[in-house]
């Protein structure tokens, strides 16, 4: 699935963090939703580029199996 660089310019977005991103916050990852999308950043840099992936690779994604996630 192709994926780009996207940040919304017109729109305000209610963004959260991930519940794995950890108490530290050094390693946080946020995310919005839009209409059919996901918007992904990092949070210690707001300001730069967000990932967009459709709702169903999200989905896929929050369901596949850790050990996968991880090329194993």
């Amino acid at each position: 699935m192709p994926v780009q660089d996207w940040r919304p310019s017109s729109i305000r977005l209610t963004w959260f963090k991930s519940s794995y991103s950890g108490a530290n916050t050094t390693e946080c990852v946020e995310a919005a939703f839009v209409a059919q999308a996901i918007l992904l950043r990092d949070s210690k840099n707001p300001d730069g580029p967000c990932l967009r992936v459709s709702g169903q690779a999200w989905a896929d994604f929050l369901t596949t199996p850790p050990h996968i996630h991880a090329g194993g």
